[in-house]
């Protein structure tokens, strides 16, 4: 059966997901949006062989495998073993490393499989996928390589192994390491056993390198670390745009309908990417999605500011159905595109504000902001002001219902308020006058109109009483103190009512689609920060450890769980729960200087 027990390997250019027995389920070319090229984790994925949309190496006779990546490295390491001792190694990774002045990130993925002891025999199945599932591509060879005719971008895979044993699918014996390079259909150049072995150390340097220059917390540092790389991978280097996930449709839970594409960048999950990362020093991703950013608030010209975008600054995203994929474990249906990119969403402009308000302050920026910028960014603080008591669709993104949310007003007052500090960072006193009071103004809208005296607590909408697991995040934005009388009855409600055992549902009423089964994990490291600024710490050290006991093998979190059964659901890595990871490691750490 299916399994998010995945590894994610990638190259900020394409990525792919590998299951527990070495196999590529998942990986779409020629990047993180496109047609899959292997797409057999949507393929059903019952208790039978699926025939199609993979890439398996198997070792005859196979009795135990182990896995796990090379050392502060997205680099995978499968070793296979036999009951008669026979073993091989397999290596995945996709290039990254600078060249020439530039990141080397090619449409491409690396295999190499190396004997270990005895005579070990394997298989290898290369299956890959068109046209989201409905086809298999055709199939040419030659004397050292394999074309695969995808309509999306023709693949090759080079090779030192016989490619007859791989066209037939043929068992065979591995005597020497072997080299499989599947990139774009073009003559590969230099030896392949040479240039992958070169390949391959510059990549691990390369992402070492970068981890090296990480500032982790003492305590769960390969949590962090792993959390940080994987949240790396889900940035789309050329452009700067982050990706809320590597997938597409994998279900909240089963039966839901709620199968949506995560594989584009939302304004508000690259926001708390890119705070998370900045935590742990990543600057060069924030850098890079500020200029995604820019590019973005230039199109939009002072108007409207959509939820999300594509990689490269698509502004549609019509969603549509893959009627050729099942599904995952075959709990349709297969979404392509976003329909949420229409929406009206207000806190948006909140974010592109407070993703943007370091650069005014951050020496060690390549690019400090300057007037122009914070000119740029007053007009999307213009309609913030405008848009913040007016409904919408809310961060959860309902699709036939709108309300003025207290989420999206109070990132509306962020807005004006950072603007604020900009403005004074950059002497611009009459600005930051102007933005101070509407930032005021803003406050005094939300705390008469979101706050329920005889609850003692505040609403997750302005007209009616409802609990979100949104309201916690108002100690985030430094809306609230954490001693603040009003967050903590709030705090204690949304506890009380959205907890479900150790675990966070977003809200607790119906939606589009029902009432929702599986919590939501980022709302679980939201209470889990909380907890720490109201004096509960112990409290938030035992569930963090907990959800990191809920971590799969890789050290990853989907965006979902079931709070009985702990089974993962929901598009998978997902940025949201891995930046809940970092941040609550961060806030709960023992420091550096309790062993110095």
């Amino acid at each position: 059966m299916s399994s998010l027990d995945l590894w994610a390997i990638g190259n900020c250019q394409v990525s792919a997901l590998v299951d527990r027995t070495g196999r590529f389920v998942w990986a779409c070319v020629p990047r993180v949006d496109g047609d899959p090229l292997f797409s057999s984790l949507l393929a059903g994925g019952g208790k039978g062989d699926i025939e199609v949309g993979h890439w398996s190496i198997d070792l005859d006779g196979c009795s135990s495998i182990e896995q796990s990546y090379l050392r502060n490295t997205p680099i995978l390491r499968t070793v296979q073993t036999d009951p008669a001792g026979n073993a091989v190694e397999i290596i995945d990774f996709c290039p990254r490393f600078r060249r020439a002045g530039r990141m080397y990130r090619p449409v491409a993925f690396v295999r190499i499989v190396r004997p270990l002891s005895g005579s070990p025999r394997v298989r290898m199945r290369l299956k890959p996928t068109d046209n989201w599932g409905s086809h298999s591509p055709p199939l040419s060879g030659g004397s050292n390589h394999l074309r695969f005719q995808l309509a999306t971008m023709p693949m090759r895979l080079t090779t030192n192994a016989p490619v007859s044993f791989i066209q037939e699918e043929r068992s065979f014996r591995v005597e020497q390491p072997l080299y499989f390079f599947l990139g774009p259909d073009e003559s590969f150049a230099g030896g392949v056993v040479p240039t992958l072995e070169d390949q391959l150390a510059q990549t691990e340097a390369e992402w070492r390198e970068w981890v090296r220059g990480l500032a982790i917390p003492f305590e769960w540092q390969s949590a962090v670390i792993r959390a940080a790389i994987t949240l790396k991978l889900c940035q789309h280097e050329e452009t700067g745009a982050i990706v809320a996930a590597l997938t597409t449709s994998i279900p909240e839970h089963d039966g839901s309908q709620r199968n949506w594409d995560y594989r584009y960048c939302w304004i508000r999950d690259a926001y708390y990417t890119v705070q998370a990362l900045n935590r742990v020093g990543a600057l060069d991703v924030l850098e890079s999605y500020l200029a995604y950013l820019r590019n973005i608030v230039d199109a939009a010209r002072g108007g409207h500011i959509q939820p999300l975008y594509g990689v490269t600054g698509e502004s549609k995203l019509e969603e549509r159905i893959a009627p050729d994929l099942p599904g995952y474990r075959g709990i349709g249906p297969v979404r392509v595109g976003n329909q949420a990119y229409s929406q009206v969403q207000h806190d948006a402009y909140g974010q592109i504000v407070l993703s943007n308000v370091q650069a005014f302050f951050d020496q060690r920026l390549f690019r400090p902001s300057g007037v122009k910028d914070f000119q740029a960014l007053e007009r999307v603080g213009e309609r913030a002001w405008e848009l913040h008591d007016q409904p919408d669709a809310g961060l959860w993104e309902l699709r036939t219902r709108q309300a003025v949310h207290t989420y999206s007003a109070a990132m509306c007052w962020a807005a004006c308020d950072r603007l604020a500090n900009a403005a004074n960072a950059l002497g611009l006193a009459e600005r930051a006058a102007l933005w101070s009071e509407r930032a005021q103004a803003i406050r005094e809208r939300v705390e008469q109109a979101a706050w329920r005296p005889d609850t003692q607590r505040l609403s997750a909408t302005f007209d009616d009483d409802r609990l979100d697991a949104s309201l916690i995040q108002l100690l985030d934005l430094r809306f609230l103190a954490p001693d603040d009388p009003r967050f903590q009855g709030t705090l204690r409600a949304v506890e009380k009512g959205l907890k479900r055992g150790s675990h966070m549902l977003r809200y607790a009423n119906e939606d589009d689609f029902g009432l929702p089964e599986t919590a939501f994990n980022v709302c679980t490291f939201w209470l889990i920060e909380a907890l720490h600024a109201t004096g509960r710490t112990q409290d938030a050290r035992a569930l963090f450890e907990e959800m990191l006991e809920r971590r799969t093998s890789a050290g990853l979190l989907s965006e979902d769980i079931d709070p009985q059964s702990g089974e993962l659901w929901g598009n998978y890595p997902q940025t949201y729960s891995l930046v809940g990871m970092i941040n609550c490691a961060v806030l709960l750490s023992e420091p550096w200087s309790s062993i110095r």
